[in-house]
């Protein structure tokens, strides 16, 4: 069975797991059967995601990417309502602890574009200590070890997500 949403999570009850989200810990999976527990897992990232993480967000439209970043939010203290950056292609909100720099590159086609606004965004995001939540990042060329990855799935009653912690850095 897997862990539901719908209450605040540990996101670390696998065994393996030391009572954080290491680099090596094992990969999480959740049922969202709502927007609401979409948002509540969210929240529970907030608090446990290390400061200044890169969090990738894949999924199909409508898989749930911005109502998570909503949770994100809320979790980080951030009040003001917060919407997919489509056109905008990134919003900064600096009352959050940490801040949030939230980006979707649906828009971009060409990886080079991508990359440079990411890469532009990041080293703003790193400069102020924030958390960076990307939407749509297949579109990137960049191999990003240091993320963690976030898919949401479609299913017939709500969504799945499986959240893949960061690759170990070669040695």
């Amino acid at each position: 069975m897997l862990p539901k949403a719908n209450v605040e999570l540990n996101l670390c009850r696998d065994a393996e797991a030391s009572g954080s989200l290491e680099p090596d810990s094992t990969g999480h999976v959740w049922a969202l059967e709502t927007i609401e527990t979409t948002q509540a897992l969210g929240r529970s990232l907030a608090r446990e995601l290390p400061r200044e993480a890169i969090l990738l967000l894949s999924g199909p439209l409508g898989a749930g990417k911005t109502s998570l970043v909503q949770g994100l939010a809320e979790g980080l203290g951030i009040s003001e309502p917060i919407t997919s950056p489509t056109f905008a292609l990134a919003q900064h909100y600096p009352q959050g602890t940490p801040q949030l720099v939230h980006l979707d590159l649906y828009r971009l086609e060409h990886p080079a574009a991508a990359d440079e606004l990411f890469l532009q965004e990041e080293e703003e995001a790193r400069a102020a200590g924030a958390l960076m939540a990307v939407e749509w990042p297949e579109r990137l060329g960049l191999d990003l070890p240091e993320a963690w990855r976030l898919e949401l799935i479609h299913q017939d009653e709500g969504r799945l997500a499986q959240l893949t912690a960061p690759r170990k850095a070669s040695t």
